[in-house]
C-alpha cells in the first residue's frame, strides 16, 4: 500500500472512529460557521463545489465527518470543472476519485471551456468564478429538491473580499455565508466562513490531502494574492483582526455614519 492509499484508509477509518484532535478542532469552527447561518438541514441535497485545491477538499472531509456527530442526515455529492484550457493531470484526478471514494461521496468530472466565447475575449478571475458557478447551476437545475452549493471559501477568503471591495469598488461588501439565488430557488453556502486558512493548511498537511493544482494565469498576480500580505501583516498587531473584519458586517455603529 502507497503512502497516499495508507492516507486514504486513515480517513475511511475516521468515518467509523474518533478522528484525532486536530481534525475534531476543524470540525468544531466548520460546525460553528453552519450552525449560526443555519446553512444545512435534515434531508437536504448538498453540492460540493471542487476545485482540487486544500479548501474544497477540506470542505468536503468536514461536511462529511461531522455526519457522525450530528442529529440530522444530508445527502452530499461533488463536482469538479475541468478546464480545457488548464486540465487537471490524469494522475490528479485519479487521486481526488479515490480520496471521495474514502468519503463515500459520489465525484464527478465536468470538462468545460474556460473562455466561453460569450466573455469577448475578456477574462480575469471573476469571470472564471462567475462561469464555473453558471456550469454549477446547470448541473443541479434538474435536482427535484432544492440544491445546496458548498463551495470552500474560508475567514481568510471573506476578510480579502471585504478589504477588495472597500478598496477598489468603494463597498463595504463581501461574500454571505448563505447567499440565495433565483428567488431563493437554490442557494450558495459556504460552511467554512467561521475557519482560519491556517486550519486547514495544518488539516490538509496532517492527512496529506490529494491536493491538485493547475496552471492559473492568475494565480500569483491577482488582486486577492496582494491583499493577503496586508491582511497578515495586521495580524501581527492584533490577532483577532480577521474575526474583527468579518464580524464588522453585522456590528455596523450606526450613529457614527453619515445620513445618505
Amino acid at each position: 500500500m502507497t503512502g497516499e492509499d495508507q492516507g486514504f484508509a486513515e480517513i475511511t477509518r475516521y468515518l467509523h472512529q474518533q478522528p484525532p484532535p486536530v481534525i475534531m478542532r476543524f470540525l468544531r469552527s466548520a460546525g460553528k460557521g453552519i450552525n449560526r447561518h443555519g446553512m444545512i438541514g435534515q434531508g437536504d441535497r448538498v453540492l460540493l463545489s471542487v476545485s482540487g485545491g486544500k479548501d474544497s477538499l477540506a470542505l468536503a472531509l468536514a461536511l462529511r465527518l461531522r455526519l457522525r456527530f450530528i442529529p440530522i442526515t444530508y445527502r452530499l455529492e461533488a463536482v469538479l470543472v475541468d478546464w480545457r484550457e488548464h486540465p487537471h493531470s490524469r494522475e490528479s484526478l485519479e487521486a481526488l476519485h479515490r480520496y471521495f471514494s474514502a468519503l463515500e461521496i459520489p465525484f464527478t468530472v465536468l470538462t468545460a471551456e474556460m473562455r466561453p466565447d460569450s466573455f469577448g475575449g475578456r477574462f480575469d478571475c471573476y469571470r472564471c468564478g462567475r462561469n464555473r458557478r453558471r456550469i454549477l447551476f446547470d448541473y443541479v437545475r434538474s435536482w427535484p429538491e432544492r440544491p445546496l452549493i458548498a463551495t470552500g471559501h474560508h475567514l481568510d477568503d471573506i476578510v480579502q473580499t471585504t478589504l477588495m471591495n472597500l478598496f477598489f469598488r468603494g463597498s463595504f461588501s463581501t461574500m454571505m455565508p448563505v447567499q440565495p439565488f433565483f428567488s431563493g430557488g437554490l442557494s450558495v453556502i459556504r460552511p467554512l466562513c467561521e475557519v482560519r486558512e491556517e486550519l486547514i493548511q495544518t488539516v490538509s498537511e496532517t492527512l496529506d490531502l490529494p491536493v491538485a493544482s493547475i496552471d492559473c494565469p492568475f494565480h500569483r498576480t491577482n488582486v486577492r494574492a496582494r491583499i493577503r500580505p496586508l491582511i497578515e501583516e495586521m495580524a501581527r498587531i492584533n490577532p483577532q483582526v480577521r474575526e474583527n473584519i468579518n464580524r464588522a458586517h453585522t456590528n455596523i455603529d450606526h450613529e457614527y455614519l453619515p445620513e445618505l
